[in-house]
């Protein structure tokens, strides 16, 4: 054995030692953060609890009294009609906004700074602006559009946030709103690796607008696309704040997700039921982890026949 073919395993041994030193930071971080506290989440699903002392085991009691409860079943129901109704909304919004950006000849820069605004904007901030605008007292502003056009009584405004059938959409309406501008940057920086030769060729061979984004650029985003779905999926899944400030889970707990259920269990009314509220936290997990798996095995299965 040579003197270079000696060197070769103990660089690649240095070189892995490296890399797992610089891992190692956030390594510690994520078990601190995350790993632990979801652990004692699982743990403290299984207990009766005392605030956040555990007393006993209770095996799946927890559960079992979560779950056959009216309160859990709809705000179960709710958080898949917010994911659906996001998908509706939202899902294909960013996307829009980044193809006619990238189809702007001047000031994209403008056009991308002012689809991002909102998202600097403090999301409880957002949640308040909207909820004066929604309104229905005297300051509420879509009342007001609609009085001064007619087509409201004045002594009978619209209870928007108090109609069970409205009040999901106008909740999405406002996180799209919020988180719309962000994503559509990340399909723009998708977009821009999009080769322009292929735009070249198929304006020569004089194809439209709409068939070079249909044959071109979606295909080319297609993974990205399957990305975003699952991280949003998982991001309104745990919506809480939104429909906490605007609606506090009303009217008659249309709005109720299970975040919120599970902030209600912790917090709500000095209950300190930590017991219950990891149980919800626990289910909510399971939820999203078997949709992970789901959209992981289809990706792989797509990229195999790809």
């Amino acid at each position: 054995m040579t003197v270079r073919a000696k060197r070769r395993p103990r660089a690649k041994v240095k070189a892995n030692v490296q890399a797992w030193l610089i891992m190692l930071p956030g390594l510690i971080l994520m078990a601190f953060f995350v790993w632990e506290p979801l652990f004692e989440s699982v743990r403290m699903s299984l207990y009766k609890t005392k605030n956040i002392a555990l007393l006993e085991w209770n095996n799946f009691d927890n559960f079992t009294k979560v779950v056959g409860r009216d309160e859990f079943r709809q705000a179960l129901g709710n958080t898949f009609a917010y994911t659906l109704w996001s998908l509706a909304i939202g899902f294909f919004l960013p996307i829009i906004l980044a193809l006619l950006i990238g189809e702007t000849r001047r000031s994209k820069g403008i056009f991308r700074t002012a689809v991002y605004l909102p998202n600097m904007l403090p999301g409880l901030a957002v949640v308040i602006l909207w909820s004066a605008f929604f309104s229905a007292e005297k300051y509420g502003v879509l009342n007001i559009l609609f009085r001064n056009f007619g087509l409201t009584d004045p002594d009978n405004p619209i209870r928007f946030l108090e109609n069970e059938h409205l009040v999901i959409p106008i909740i999405i309406a406002v996180a799209t709103w919020k988180g719309a501008g962000a994503t559509a940057l990340i399909y723009m920086a998708g977009l821009s690796g999009i080769s322009a030769e292929l735009y070249e060729a198929a304006a020569i061979d004089g194809a439209t607008v709409r068939q070079r984004i249909f044959h071109i650029t979606l295909p080319a985003i297609r993974k990205l696309m399957g990305t975003l779905l699952i991280l949003q999926i998982i991001s309104v899944f745990q919506i809480m704040y939104e429909p906490m400030v605007l609606t506090k889970g009303g009217p008659d707990g249309a709005s109720l997700s299970l975040m919120q259920l599970m902030w209600q269990y912790a917090f709500g009314g000095g209950s300190m039921q930590f017991g219950r509220a990891s149980a919800v936290a626990v289910i909510l997990t399971g939820i999203l982890l078997v949709m992970t798996i789901v959209y992981s095995i289809v990706n792989r299965r797509e990229s195999d026949w790809d």
